[in-house]
């Protein structure tokens, strides 16, 4: 099958009734306090509202953006998808590696990608801001996350907002689902920046900080002359009316968003420190709630990952990203004692693979 049409997310293929820890998902390891819900609390005999209203309303209770500036989605994949083609894109510039969905969605929509390669020698950190101007000077768009997936590493908000005004003319695409797990949110957020910066569009996700993947809440953030012209080609009715309740409900979880964060922090912290130690493993990234890894413990990666399976523990091969074919793979934060069984197995793992009797799997 094309590979076009055939690549595999983080999680896929895991049987959610094995008693599997998957670190290959980055979403919150905890969830927001939002009750016990059944369909009875959802007013599921009508339509919801056509504009998604329970979701303008957090982003404006939330964050103090104004409803013209926010078009709610089914998720911040739907506006990776609609913006190529509402604003139809021909030329893209993109990172590489990075989330495969941004070459995907540019593809459909007909658009010319060009890539510029992040490097595992210095952490696969963003070039410099000269380097970044002649790549687009052939583009029409820069589509970039904020930290970027996989490999963990932020985007300085300032040079983004330094090249969207030196190019007025280039659209400059920000996807942050990742960013409300990092310390410096919201002040690294561009969407504060979008009504001075009308080329800056910002996409957001609310299920993975939140913990909903299987619900699908997100957003453009953008000026209001944008989002007119999105929703022209936008789809009506994709949030539907349990998401835009739920929406509404993750406005009480203030304390849940200060926990989460502190213990992303600290996870992160120690998780860093303890790697330290252990032969055969580095690391890169880490701004978010993920790490990307190299694996270099005397044994193969598949040799590895069959180690994990083992013991119910599983990660993100990445080996399928450009770039990353040398044994680098990515797992998310999870509780300390979660990480800790990960830890530990690693940490087993770099010590018997160098002894064929310890364990089959490294033979």
């Amino acid at each position: 099958m094309d590979s076009l049409f055939y690549h595999q997310h983080g999680g896929a293929g895991i049987n959610s009734d094995a008693e599997v820890l998957d670190f290959s998902v980055n979403i919150s390891p905890i969830s927001p306090p939002i009750g016990a819900l059944t369909l009875n609390d959802f007013a599921l005999h009508a339509y919801p509202s056509i504009d998604g209203k329970g979701i303008k309303d957090f982003y404006k209770a939330r964050f103090g953006l104004d409803n013209a500036m926010v078009l709610p989605l089914n998720g911040a994949i739907e506006g990776i998808y609609l913006l190529p083609r509402a604003l139809a894109l021909r030329h893209i510039l993109a990172l590489s590696p990075s989330f495969y969905e941004y070459e995907r969605a540019a593809r459909i929509a007909g658009a010319e990608l060009t890539f510029l390669p992040l490097k595992s020698d210095n952490g696969f950190l963003l070039p410099g801001i000269e380097q970044l101007a002649e790549a687009l000077l052939d583009a029409e768009a820069f589509f970039v996350a904020n930290p970027n997936n996989p490999t963990g590493t932020e985007v300085p908000p300032e040079m983004i907002m330094a090249l969207a005004s030196r190019f007025p003319d280039k659209w400059f695409i920000l996807d942050e689902a990742f960013i409300q797990f990092t310390p410096r949110f919201p002040d690294n957020s561009l969407m504060y920046q979008v009504m001075a910066l009308k080329n800056v569009i910002v996409v957001h996700s609310l299920t993975k900080f939140y913990a909903l993947p299987g619900l699908r809440l997100g957003a453009v953030i953008a000026h209001p002359d944008v989002i007119s012209r999105l929703l022209y080609y936008k789809e009506p009715w994709t949030v539907n009316a349990i998401a835009e309740s739920v929406a509404t409900l993750l406005l009480n979880c203030g304390a849940f968003e200060e926990e989460l964060r502190d213990m992303i922090l600290s996870e992160r912290e120690r998780i860093t420190a303890l790697v330290s130690g252990i032969d055969g493993i580095r690391l890169a990234g880490g701004a978010a709630n993920f790490f990307l890894a190299q694996w270099n413990g005397g044994c193969s990666l598949d040799a590895l990952l069959s180690w994990l399976a083992e013991r119910q523990l599983h990660v993100r091969d990445c080996r399928n990203f450009p770039g990353l074919e040398e044994n680098f793979f990515r797992f998310a934060i999870r509780r300390p004692v979660e990480n800790d069984r990960l830890l530990d197995a690693l940490r087993l793992a770099t010590l018997s693979s160098g002894n064929p009797l310890k364990t089959k799997p490294f033979s």
